[in-house]
């Protein structure tokens, strides 16, 4: 009996050796050998990534000049997802929210999780201890936190300075769910100057990205991306590459640590064409009208050096958004401050009689005589030159005189002697009525009708629609860029430059990336002209500055020797009866700028154009001589409706230029076809901002903030001793 007790005993010590020597292998292999393993299964043990976005390029001027930088932009980001998830742990219910989304044409109650209420209840409490809560606008969280479900960061604050960056940075992880960050923010060093081929950028946008790259982060931190002028067109470049931070929690989801970071990379700079300091002189000179252009190009590159718009605007209103009431202002205002006159087409008057000049010399009849009576007689219309009304008339002149007066009555028959055919050929060798391709964004073909063009409207070609040509009228119509190009082939003996505004591209170490180089598309020389005979358009344009009876005597300069082509058309507006073109280049012999400037509403163009270029031209040649241009912050131009009789600048005298040969807009009213002379006028619409939201009545933190700010012993770690 006793035996059997102990053989009994003896098995059961044996069962229980064997389970705590399994229990033990085990406990060895869990802990042990796949210790890791089980250690990052633990609840809460987690890492998060965040993605960080690049760093843009810069742009800048020919000459190295910084044009649009980065600053720093402190800002704090709400983690959605984690402030609801932490709420919902520690409270037994949860507020929700009832809106109405239009389903199939009707309006569908819907409720949701009440995430501003959520805020209020665990952010702003932890933030208002420091002093630093700030009105939101509650009807944008939601709708953030709605089509995002949370996983993209809600940038709760742009405008923190320093030292609230500072308390945050060093506090932030007391409130989870808030983090704050140092972000790089654009800034357009000399504000409205040059803003329209700038443009701006907006602030990320969730939608643009593909799904498949969101999901390489947990939290996917955007890049802003341009939606306007250079900072679209050349946004693949600017953009900088991304970064990542990888964070590390505890199981309370509370961040404890960095566990790696990448740092983001910056986008490459662009160099522009443009010299800041003609850009400086130009878009001051423009100030002196309401609205208007100016574009400068060097004649021997096609490098655009300058081009200017009025009225303009400030592309840092909308860094890193703009205000609502900024927005209306801009897009509201009826003389259109985002609007680029420059790249923008309209009749070009007698200044398109230079290359009309040129196609003449197609066929040889620029060496021909012509009468100039008053007008001449095309079917039942008489078309006359402005002179009659002044009561005189041009006589038999050549063509170099009649680009001196700007003779209506001989371009007439000039052009109907040469043909359409040829003036269609010479136009298209001249880029007119088509873009220039400069990366801009906006930029119009500008129009040059002929026979196919006028049957698409129902009517036939005759030689009246030949003669309107001529004289810029009509449908035709080209931007003051394409007229600058004009300009400039003339000046440099008849070499057609491909307009350039992008220098190079180059990474932030220096190494090129691209470099644009000139582009002669055509040479007049090699399409049948010669010399001399681009010579003979040249000098008539110096005749109609530096000689008697000239349009354009307030060109004139002391300074060098311009020669150029006015312009004055018909609008059909009787509040605004005319526009004035001035088209010129310097100096004569080895021309280094070509300038064409456009005047909203003016007189003429030798009264209301010619001194603006004038000054563009002199302050520029005073510059390359040794004075200096002041580079400074540049408010906005702003517009207006005035009639511009006539333009002058400090120092002029205008009593010795009071003449009757200025040049006036002849009335072509009775001759256009009434389907020709109703022009549908298209607003071009800007592309839509970031727009910064008010604040609303339940996003108000009036009375959480507290009066007793906090002071914190390591402040002067982040703010640097001060």
């Amino acid at each position: 009996m006793a035996t059997h007790f102990r053989l009994r005993l003896y098995f059961l010590a044996t069962v229980v050796l064997l389970g705590f020597g399994l229990l033990t292998v085990r406990l060895y292999e869990i802990q042990i050998v796949q210790g890791k393993k089980y250690e990052n299964k633990l609840p809460g043990g987690s890492e998060v990534s965040v993605r960080i976005p690049g760093v843009r390029g810069e742009i800048k001027d020919r000459n190295g000049i910084t044009l649009v930088q980065n600053v720093a932009n402190y800002e704090v980001n709400l983690d959605l997802k984690e402030i609801v998830s932490n709420y919902k742990k520690s409270h037994d219910s949860v507020p929700s929210h009832t809106f109405f989304p239009i389903v199939r044409g009707q309006p569908q109650e819907r409720k949701e999780v009440d995430v501003v209420e959520i805020v209020k209840q665990s952010v702003l409490p932890g933030l208002a201890a420091l002093g630093l809560a700030a009105d939101f606008n509650s009807n944008q969280l939601r709708r953030h936190f709605r089509t995002t479900s949370g996983l993209v960061p809600y940038t709760y604050r742009r405008d923190l300075k320093f030292e609230e960056f500072a308390v945050f940075a060093e506090h932030n992880l007391d409130i989870p769910g808030v983090t704050v960050s140092a972000k790089a923010s654009r800034d357009y060093r000399f504000d409205s100057l040059a803003g329209h081929i700038l443009g701006y950028v907006n602030l990320p946008d969730i939608k643009l990205v593909p799904q498949q790259e969101q999901k390489k982060y947990n939290h996917y931190v955007g890049d802003d991306y341009g939606v306007y002028g250079i900072e679209k067109t050349m946004n693949h470049y600017l953009q900088g590459k991304p970064g990542k931070r990888v964070l590390e929690r505890d199981e309370k989801r509370k961040i404890v640590g960095e566990s790696s970071y990448t740092p983001p990379q910056p986008g490459a700079d662009v160099y522009l064409t443009l010299d800041a300091r003609i850009q400086m002189i130009a878009e001051k000179s423009l100030r002196k009208i309401g609205r208007g252009a100016a574009v400068v190009i060097d004649p021997q590159s096609g490098d655009i050096l300058a081009m200017a718009s009025v009225p303009s605007f400030n592309p840092n209103a909308f860094i890193p958004t703009i205000a609502l009431s900024d927005w209306k202002r801009y897009t509201e205002d009826p003389s259109s401050p985002m609007f680029n006159r420059a790249i923008n087409p309209y009749s070009p008057g007698s200044t398109f009689k230079v290359p009309i000049s040129l196609s003449g010399m197609l066929s040889g009849t620029h060496h021909r005589n012509f009468n100039c009576y008053g007008g001449v007689q095309y079917g039942a219309k008489y078309m006359k030159c402005w002179c009659l009304s002044k009561g005189f008339t041009h006589g038999s002149i050549n063509l170099s005189e009649a680009l001196k007066y700007s003779c209506n009555a001989f371009f007439y028959q000039y052009a109907n002697v040469c043909g359409i055919k040829d003036i269609l050929k010479m136009t298209e060798i001249l880029g007119l009525g088509h873009k220039t391709g400069i990366e801009v964004t906006g930029e119009s073909p500008g129009s040059v009708p002929g026979p196919e063009w006028l049957r698409m409207q129902g009517l036939m070609w005759s030689d009246a629609f030949t003669a309107l040509a001529a004289i810029g009228q009509g449908a035709n119509e080209a931007t003051p860029l394409q007229m600058a190009s004009v300009t400039a082939t003339v000046s440099n003996g008849g070499r057609v430059f491909q307009p350039r505004l992008i220098e190079r591209v180059a990474e932030r170490d220096g190494s090129l990336v691209f470099r644009e180089a000139s582009k002669v598309k055509h040479d007049l020389i090699k399409e049948g002209l010669t010399r001399e005979d681009v010579e003979m358009v040249k000098h008539g344009m110096w005749r109609v500055v530096n000689e008697s009876r000239g349009t354009a005597p307030r060109a004139k300069s002391e300074i060098t020797v311009i020669s150029g082509k006015t312009g004055t058309t018909q609008t059909g507006n009787p509040k605004e009866p005319t526009n004035a073109w001035f088209i010129s280049f310097a100096p004569y012999d080895k021309p280094e700028l070509a300038v064409c400037v456009f005047v909203h509403n003016g007189f003429s163009g030798g009264r209301a154009a010619g001194p603006i270029a004038k000054n563009i031209i002199d302050e520029t040649m005073a510059m390359r001589k040794g004075k200096q241009i002041k580079l400074e912050r540049l408010p906005e131009a702003e517009g207006n409706f005035d009639r511009i009789l006539m333009v002058s600048f400090d120092g002029e005298g205008l009593k010795e230029y009071a003449s009757d040969d200025d040049e006036e807009a002849v009335d072509v009213s009775d001759i256009m076809p009434v389907q020709l002379t109703a022009k549908k006028i298209t607003k071009r619409k800007a592309p839509a901002p970031s727009i910064k939201r008010k604040a609303d009545a339940e996003g108000s933190v009036e009375k959480q903030n507290s009066k007793r700010k906090l002071r914190w012993k390591n402040l002067r770690r982040f703010i640097g001793g001060h």
